[in-house]
């Protein structure tokens, strides 16, 4: 609360309402008039809790008011004072109670009361009663300005408060127990696609275990492996180089889980009081972080980052200049070159001139989670979802709702690449000891939209040699690229997110090798997310190679080329174009519905389209022949729908250096 300075005068101005009046900028009236009390003992033993109040002995300080209040109980000052040392002792609900105790005593003392009780009614989720003080507060006839408008707000918030609660949306948290918390605090942090590792922030005592009398706390990042759907695996400390003998936090992994950045503070080499750091995983280790910059991070605080399924995008938080208010987020992207892009604000709709922290950029890339203290909501930090519309902007916050959000501090939430559960870090509902990490499932309107992704390993088809290798994945109908990824180094492995409702041309490549092509078709119903696994082997450049082009595509019975093909076409010229010398014939092959005649003049006819367009494009023609098999050289059966389309394809093979 307020700090009260408090001089003894035989005629004692009345301190508290001077206070209020300059803190809260309201015209005072009758400041200079003595204490209410009569009783001389009550009025000594006042002053003697006053100074015991300014030297922080808040005991000795109640019980002395205590004491002046047995001897008159009407002393409205010495109520007020006490209402304002247990809420500085973080007693908030009896400060409560000598709050309205003293507008029980006399309600027209000073109108600032009703402020003061409001805020902390406010601040406890007593909504009702914090709107009916708020609302006389505002009454008064001499709240204008400023101090006005913020209690005018404060009662919208208690009326949508109020509304929160009588509709509640669904909220069953489930604590993830002993494997993963503990007596100390867990902070949830990130979770892979695949939903298979869980990463959390824990701050624990080190020496908790040797009794060693000197302790001290340290955050360390811990992992965890799910075994199945409810258990997971003990939490095993993440290690160096990632934890070090200072304070890591705010962890945020790549949905791939190849990428890792976080914030660290106060390090040598920063910029700022906290700056982000990333790591790549090669293999089973994590390489040496490095700091993100002075592009990224400013000479201010910059933490709690959120990477995109995209692969270029890191949302985080800043109180750099520049923003709307104390803290925003913000967004910066990797360019071609592998820079960093000037950091931009997200803007009003996520952004207020309060606080905004811990976003969460859904795998599908669409839709944000984050907390906020200045949008409608219950007290303090709220949790809010905004999603992103057609141009990039971002749709106006929305509360989560009640009792995700409640009168405490809401902080951080990941949902998993299904869309299904939702993880947050609480100490509101008992568990194992301060904040543990639970689970729920997410109601309907708050889930992101769904997604599916594509796993497995890159080798070289020749020698099974595990492969690092490029991954492109492309809107078939805007054309554009929508994420860029690249297998492990050492181990071949990958996973990419692919978000439903579109289709998608998939590119592997590597220089040496032809590139591997693959099309997703993820329309339709996805309620039930069945992720694609495969194992991809890249051929090497070599004569009699041959490569199938799922993302050719033409109408039924025709032989133009469809827009949606540029894509698959334009890799082909880019491997021509690296490769000078290589010759190549592009084939165009059936299905067996029609005559042997037709279907091989059908699959002449569209290889030459193909031909005619690297053609146009460049490519040498001596370079090229093209020729249709018609339905002679199946590679599936004809005898399904799924087969006879694995058979209407266009391949192209080398067949010179």
């Amino acid at each position: 609360m307020i700090a009260i300075r408090i001089r003894r005068f035989r005629s004692f101005p009345f301190m508290i309402f001077l206070v209020l009046v300059s803190y809260l900028q309201i015209p005072a009236q009758n400041t200079n008039r003595p204490l209410t009390t009569k009783v001389k003992k009550a009025e000594k033993l006042f002053y003697d809790a006053s100074d015991a109040y300014q030297i922080k002995q808040f005991d000795r300080a109640l019980y002395d008011l205590d004491q002046a209040l047995h001897f008159d109980s009407l002393f409205i000052e010495a109520v007020i004072l006490k209402g304002d040392i247990l809420s500085d002792m973080s007693r908030s609900l009896e400060a409560i109670r000598a709050y309205r105790k003293a507008l029980t005593i006399n309600p027209d003392f000073s109108p600032n009361l009703y402020y003061i009780v409001g805020n902390l009614e406010y601040s406890n989720g007593l909504y009702k009663e914090s709107r009916q003080d708020l609302q006389q507060f505002a009454s008064h006839e001499r709240i204008q300005g400023t101090i006005k408008e913020n209690t005018l707000k404060k009662i919208r918030a208690c009326d949508f408060a109020i509304r929160a609660i009588e509709n509640p949306v669904p909220f069953k948290p489930i604590n993830l127990g002993d494997s993963i918390n503990s007596v100390f605090d867990e902070y949830i942090n990130a979770i892979t696609a695949d939903d298979r590792i869980l990463y959390f922030t824990r701050k624990y005592m080190k020496n908790y275990e040797t009794g060693e009398r000197h302790k001290s706390f340290e955050e360390d990042f811990f992992y965890s492996v799910r075994i199945n759907d409810s258990t997971w695996r003990k939490a095993v400390n993440l290690g160096p180089p990632i934890n070090t003998s200072g304070n890591e936090g705010a962890l945020t992994i790549s949905p791939d889980g190849r990428y890792l950045f976080f914030a660290a503070c106060n390090r040598p080499e920063g910029f700022g009081s906290c700056d982000l750091y990333w790591s790549e995983k090669m293999g089973h280790q994590w390489s040496d972080p490095v700091n993100l910059g002075p592009v990224v991070n400013s000479g201010g605080w910059d933490s709690q980052p959120s990477f995109s399924s995209d692969g270029k995008t890191l949302y985080f938080a800043s109180k750099r200049p520049g923003g709307k208010g104390s803290s925003d987020i913000w967004k910066t992207t990797l360019e071609p070159d592998g820079q960093w892009s000037f950091p931009e604000n997200l803007g009003d709709s996520i952004n207020t001139p309060y606080e905004e922290q811990t976003p969460f950029i859904h795998p599908d890339d669409q839709t944000l989670y984050f907390s906020s203290k200045g949008f409608e909501g219950m007290g303090g930090y709220d949790l809010f979802i905004s999603r992103k519309n057609a141009d990039n902007s971002w749709s106006k916050a929305i509360n989560l709702g009640y009792p995700i959000n409640t009168f405490a501090d809401e902080l951080s939430l990941i949902v998993d690449a299904k869309g299904e559960m939702a993880y947050i870090s609480s100490d509101k509902f008992g568990g194992k000891g301060k904040q543990d990490i639970y689970r729920f499932k997410i109601y309907e309107k708050a889930k992101p939209f769904p997604v599916n992704y594509f796993k497995g390993i890159v080798f070289n088809g020749e020698t099974g040699e595990k492969l690092e290798a490029e991954f492109e994945l492309i809107d078939l109908k805007t054309g554009k690229t929508v994420a860029r990824a690249a297998s492990d180094r050492f181990t071949g492995e990958f996973l990419l997110i692919l978000p439903v409702q579109k289709e998608y041309a998939l590119n592997i490549s590597k220089p040496g090798y032809l590139f591997y092509s693959d099309h997703f078709s993820l329309t339709g119903d996805h309620s039930i997310v069945l992720p694609f696994i495969k194992n991809v082997p890249l051929q090497p450049i070599q004569i009699g190679k041959t490569v199938v082009m799922k993302n050719i595509f033409f109408d039924t019975d025709q032989f133009v080329l469809k827009e949606e093909s540029q894509a698959e076409l334009h890799r082909l010229i880019q491997l021509l174009n690296q490769n000078p010398k290589i010759m190549i014939e592009i084939s165009g092959h059936t299905d067996n519905v029609g005559t042997p005649l037709y279907n091989l003049e059908l699959s002449m006819n569209r290889a030459k389209a193909v031909y005619d367009y690297l053609l146009s494009h460049g490519i040498g023609k001596q370079r090229m022949t093209y020729t249709g098999y018609g339905l002679t050289k199946p590679i599936d059966t004809n005898e399904t729908e799924q087969g006879r389309a694995s058979n209407r394809r266009t391949e192209f093979k080398i067949t010179g250096k």
